[in-house]
């Protein structure tokens, strides 16, 4: 052998060797959903964007925000406080407590006081500013505000609210005592409530006695209290004891976009709770439970599940697991805290209530027991199936719920008729208008579970049915990417909702954004100059706060602006995706009304936290799982980073840095590894211009890179360089390549942005699309 060969020899070797090594230490890095770590996968100077505390048992309000009446030393609680001195109240005073984020769980105080008498201390609750005071913000719609919790103080030490008492979420504690003894029907205390099992039997006479009160009752009178700790016990997130031990990150130069993921993080945080302590629709529990409670009232005890944890629509409202929401916040969970556990349960409490003929009801318990459906949050439940499966490649679950997820699949297969749309038979999505006949949306979202069921099949081993009807599948496929067409409108360059009134030139057109936002992302526009001008001319509909929902009349919608982020980057305008999620997203953490912390759930077009699905703008869930489309967004599209086969042992990275971003970094990891992109822009002396993108994924997997060319690669660790000055050539390059010569781009210029009128509202239509009461 001559030296040369000698040593192509050893390097071939050395570089097995390696990749050994290195394959085998990536696999070791892979995370588990059935126990998450107890610390963060990504550790860096990210985390301090995160807004889960640190000590979730005990989270101390950070400021006093009003004070009425008699008060001293209200800033006495406060988490920077002198734990010496105490916070005292009398008769006719109020403190207004604000936390530094919104949170959720079990108020608690330590009471130092002598009564030989119970006093009652009433609490209110409230995530926006605008709702605080003397009465909660609202969990149901039966009346414009909650009633006040009367918290009976019996003994010094601690006090906390009973479980069932838990507030999903809030910001703002309200702390009063009245100076009268109130009427039997302005309060609502603890002693008052009955335990489950005594509601489910219990006939009451009459409000007066339901409530305990008597008009001079003892236990009413006002009187002093004096309290030296104030804190809550955070319940949310359960699945995980250090809720900061995140999966995944996300970092940029756009501080932004940086607040923004996390805030989406954490909505999904809070709306992740333990499944008894579910279903704030106390007025719809009662066609299960049989509960008595009094209007007003508010509780969180029904149990909505099996298990430990579960993903859930809203923090505060309304706790049920809605799987239209799921198709957003399932893929953000996977890539910020890999609570898949949450997800799964979510499942299961829909496939436990299928119905006979392979429905799914339209959410889980209570829903289901009346035959509730939505024919889109079906079909958003099989996309569920697909979420949690590429995420966790829990197979043996799959394969347990197989010939179920086929009925369902089924049933909803047969609503394709010959005109290649899917016949809606039900109003049911998520609360906006128009949800019938042949629908676009409902048609694009049957399109791509088509695709997913493909895939799915794919993982099933020994299905000879399945693998049968692949052709009738595919055939169904392409007679609905003919059938499309009937909607389109030429002239506006968009879809029509339906067949008839509300399509094209109808008497109630509609050319919805979910719809045509799901009409790109799916797959089913096949031609891409249609997907960029969809893309264009929803982009074109932007307000001053946002997009609207042109199929909900004064909506703006994060739940629909989540897909029509994801249509821009199916037609290939990532720009206008990162600029719609600064724009609205970040309105939604400065505007005036707002958390600062989490997603709301929808606002009204002229920027007003009133989300018009509603007549009480105090219902308003200001953390809500389907408006966090950021978080999967800015991680699987702008980075790129798109798992193909389950736990990612086949994927695709294709990065965009978009014209607002001069560098941008994150990833996530699952059971097979880390997944990770770095993405740059620098100069080179000698090269000028230049896109670094450092990537790690994990050994022993494959993927495609399509960075200005497209590549296959190996799972490891690679350097990709563009070189932007010349050519935009592309080079795979070694690991750490001209580190020391790599030097800022200077030269780069954020643009500016677009100013853009503020939305109209229309009043009449505001008020006919209030969802009405049952």
């Amino acid at each position: 052998m001559m030296w040369a060969d000698f040593v192509d020899y050893a390097i071939l070797a050395y570089n097995a060797v390696a990749h050994h090594i290195a394959s085998n230490t990536l696999h070791h890095v892979g995370i588990s959903h059935l126990s998450l770590p107890r610390h963060a996968v990504f550790p860096g100077p990210w985390e301090e964007y995160i807004k889960a505390p640190v000590n979730k048992s005990h989270i101390r309000p950070s400021k006093v925000w009003h004070v009425e009446g008699s008060v001293s030393a209200p800033e006495a609680v406060l988490d920077w406080a002198d734990k010496n001195s105490s916070t005292t109240i009398d008769p006719g005073g109020l403190i207004i407590f604000e936390f530094a984020d919104n949170i959720a769980g079990r108020a608690c105080f330590d009471i130092n006081f002598s009564s030989q008498s119970t006093i009652h201390l009433a609490l209110a609750y409230s995530e926006s500013p605008k709702f605080a005071g003397h009465l909660p913000d609202a969990t149901t719609d039966r009346q414009e505000r909650d009633l006040p919790l009367y918290l009976p103080i019996k003994t010094e030490g601690i006090t906390c609210v009973r479980p069932e008492f838990v507030r999903g979420a809030f910001k703002y504690l309200t702390l009063y005592i009245p100076k009268d003894a109130p009427k039997s029907g302005d309060i609502w205390s603890e002693t008052d409530f009955p335990s489950p099992s005594e509601a489910l039997g219990t006939q009451f006479n009459g409000l007066q006695k339901n409530l305990g009160l008597q008009e001079d009752s003892p236990d009413h009178r006002a009187r002093r209290i004096s309290i030296s700790s104030l804190y809550v016990n955070c319940t949310a997130f359960p699945s995980n004891p250090n809720p900061r031990a995140y999966t995944g990150y996300f970092s940029s130069s756009s501080q932004l976009l940086n607040r923004i993921w996390y805030s989406g993080a954490y909505t999904l945080q809070l709306t992740t709770i333990d499944p008894a302590e579910g279903s704030a629709l106390i007025d719809y529990n009662r066609r299960v439970d049989h509960n008595h409670s009094p209007q007003g009232s508010w509780y969180s005890n029904f149990t909505i599940a099996n298990g430990t944890a579960i993903t859930t629509d809203g923090a505060k409202r309304d706790r049920l697991a809605f799987p239209g929401d799921m198709s957003i916040a399932v893929p953000g969970i996977a890539v910020s805290t890999y609570d898949m556990i949450a997800a799964r349960t979510a499942l299961d409490s829909l496939f436990i209530r299928q119905y006979a003929d392979g429905a799914f009801p339209y959410a889980g318990p209570p829903m289901g027991y009346g035959g509730e459906f939505s024919d889109t949050y079906h079909l958003h439940t099989l996309l569920g199936v697909w979420n949690y499966v590429l995420f966790t490649n829990d197979i043996p679950w799959l394969q347990s719920h197989w010939n179920a997820y086929l009925k369902a699949f089924e049933y909803s297969l047969a609503k394709v008729d010959l005109t290649g749309l899917f016949h809606v038979t039900s109003n049911n999505d998520w609360l906006r208008p128009g949800m019938t006949g042949h629908n676009l949306e409902a048609t694009s979202i049957m399109y791509h579970v088509i695709q997913y069921t493909f895939r799915l099949a794919d993982e099933i081993i020994n299905d000879p049915y399945a693998k049968k009807q692949f052709a009738r599948w595919k055939s169904i496929g392409q007679r609905m990417e003919r059938g499309i067409d009937i909607l389109w409108c030429e002239e506006k360059g968009l879809f029509g909702d339906n067949i008839g009134r509300r399509g094209c030139g109808g008497s109630a057109e509609a050319l919805p954004q979910d719809g045509n936002s799901w009409a790109v992302l799916s797959g089913i526009v096949t031609n891409s100059t249609r997907r960029r001008e969809i893309s264009t001319n929803l982009q074109n509909r932007w307000t001053k706060y946002g997009a609207p929902a042109t199929e909900f009349p004064n909506v703006i919608s994060p739940f629909a602006s989540s897909f029509e982020l994801l249509a821009h980057c199916a037609a290939g305008n990532h720009d206008a995706a990162v600029e719609l999620i600064e724009l609205m997203w970040g309105y939604m953490l400065d505007g005036e009304g707002f958390t600062n912390s989490t997603c709301v759930e929808g606002y009204r077009i002229d920027g007003d936290i009133q989300y018009p699905a509603y007549w009480s703008s105090a219902r308003n869930s200001h953390a809500h799982g389907w408006s966090t489309g950021p978080t999967m967004v800015l991680v699987t599209k702008i980075l790129g980073i798109t798992l193909e086969t389950p736990l990612g042992r086949t994927w695709t990275v294709e990065p965009h840095l978009t014209r607002w971003l001069k560098d941008a970094r994150g990833g996530f990891a699952t059971g097979l590894g880390r997944f990770e992109v770095v993405l740059r822009s620098m100069k080179i002396q000698g090269f000028g211009r230049v896109e670094i993108l450092d990537l790690e994924t994990p050994g022993g997997s494959q993927g495609t890179v399509v960075f200005g060319t497209t590549m296959s690669v190996e799972g490891g660790k690679a350097r990709f360089v563009r070189f932007v000055d010349d050519g935009m050539r592309v080079e795979k390059v070694a690991p750490g390549w001209m580190d020391e010569q790599l030097e800022e781009d200077d030269g780069w210029q954020r643009p500016e942005v677009e100013v853009r009128p503020v939305g109209v509202v229309d009043w009449q239509a505001l008020e006919a699309n209030y969802v009405k009461v049952s």
